[in-house]
């Protein structure tokens, strides 16, 4: 089992910078594929990131690409989500997720994790 915890959220201008983090209790967090998905109200959870185990391969949705860099520290036990540029439509509760696996795949829909976060809010005003 892990247990992860987000933080980093907060309110932000249009164009400027957050850095979220999903720090995972456990042992075995190297074992584990990570991504970060999101969701506004009314809507439905939708994908943002993810990592490899080993961070191998990274993936991003068409929506952030360039503009987020998703990394992980092993030895920290920690996932961070760099989000530059920032828009208005990135308003959203950001969720950290976590599948252990034996596979290097990077995992882009919801279904296939194990672990959620509670979120961490993420507002940009314009």
């Amino acid at each position: 089992q892990v247990q992860l915890v987000e933080s980093g959220g907060g309110l932000v201008q249009t164009g400027g910078s957050l850095r979220l983090s999903c720090a995972a209790s456990g042992r075995t967090f190297s074992g584990y594929a990570m991504g970060w998905f999101r969701q506004a109200p009314g809507k439905e959870r939708e994908f943002v990131a993810a990592i490899s185990r080993g961070a191998v391969s990274t993936y991003y949705a068409d929506s952030v690409k360039g503009r987020f860099t998703l990394s992980r520290d092993n030895a920290k036990n920690t996932m961070y989500l760099q989000m530059d540029s920032l828009k208005p439509e990135d308003t959203c509760v950001y969720y950290c997720a976590a599948k252990s696996t034996g596979t290097l795949r990077v995992l882009v829909t919801a279904d296939e994790y194990d672990y959620w976060g509670q979120g961490t809010q993420v507002t940009v005003s314009s």
